[in-house]
């Protein structure tokens, strides 16, 4: 496990160039987001790189409102949520067979029920099923600080336990690879090597500023934030859950976003549990067909003048 830990803390080294730039594993395929595209990258069946290119318009960039601290967090995810749920979609249409005729007319409607469905599934098991747990306590503890915390280690091992589960299942494990090819692609930017596969395969699968670090760090936020509410009834509790997650994913941004520009002993701290989780679940080590797909998407993004993806 000290190895382990090392190699963890080696991770949150600012590196040469802290790039803004952020990725999305898909099926057989990467997705990048950088400071003005997105570029898709998927290897198709016959082994050919596609790589798809689309201009971004994010509302912060267009209202300065939505570029204020909390709120940027807010919108942030939803967009990612739209941009990464079609990018997933347009990836499985290379390994699945669709009729074409029909592919364009039920694009829309599957992305809306695909993300309807994620929706529900989040109410479920991460708000309704803990909430539920945790009220079978209700009649032995009196204090609500101690009844959110409950809430939140259900949420957090209901979490844990998806994850590991996912993680298990072969085509699933495939996407973790080419989340590890993502990362250390970006490593390799942000170090300013030359994006090849043998300079890439030298740097660590981990990363601070990784979606499933903000996921984890969605759940620690939200003990803090919801315990100044009680424990309500049942519908309150719900409603207040409801209303205050977009206050929760926007202080868990500005704290990841803090963890990934730093490498104090706190960030350090507060960046860990994020990182143990992609080591034993969401990361694998990719194969350099992999890491090629994930060069080619990062490249797609680009921008000649490289202060442009810097954090500010």
């Amino acid at each position: 496990m000290g190895v382990d830990f090392l190699k963890i803390k080696d991770v949150n080294r600012i590196p040469k160039h802290m790039t803004t730039i952020g990725g999305q594993a898909l099926i057989e395929g990467v997705l990048m987001k950088g400071p003005e595209e997105i570029s898709i990258a998927v290897r198709k069946p016959d082994k050919e790189i596609v790589v798809k290119k689309e201009k971004l318009n994010p509302l912060g960039k267009r209202y300065k409102f939505f570029s204020l601290p909390v709120v940027r967090g807010v919108v942030g995810l939803i967009e990612a949520m739209i941009f990464g749920t079609r990018a997933l979609m347009y990836s499985a249409e290379f390994v699945e067979e669709e009729d074409k005729k029909q592919k364009d007319k039920s694009n829309n409607m599957e992305l809306f029920f695909t993300m309807l469905l994620s929706f529900a599934i989040v109410i479920f098991f991460f708000i309704l099923g803990p909430t539920y747990l945790t009220n079978l306590f209700k009649d032995k503890i009196q204090s609500p600080i101690v009844m959110n915390l409950i809430e939140g280690i259900i949420r957090i091992t209901i979490f844990l336990i998806y994850v590991l589960a996912i993680s298990k299942m072969n085509d699933v494990e495939r996407v973790f690879q080419y989340h590890g090819a993502e990362h250390k692609t970006i490593h390799c930017y942000e170090n300013e090597d030359d994006l090849t596969v043998e300079n890439v395969k030298k740097y660590p699968i981990l990363h601070p500023r990784c979606g499933t670090s903000f996921l984890f760090m969605v759940m620690i936020i939200s003990i803090i934030v919801l315990s100044f509410f009680g424990w309500p009834n049942p519908l309150e509790r719900f409603l207040v859950r409801l209303l205050m997650f977009p206050v929760i994913a926007g202080l868990s941004y500005e704290v990841n976003r803090i963890i990934g520009k730093s490498n104090g002993k706190l960030a350090y701290i507060l960046s860990y549990p994020g990182l143990m989780l992609q080591k034993i679940a969401t990361t694998k080590e990719p194969d350099e067909e992999e890491i090629e797909v994930a060069i080619r998407a990062l490249k797609g993004v680009l921008v000649d003048n490289k202060e442009e993806d810097l954090w500010k």
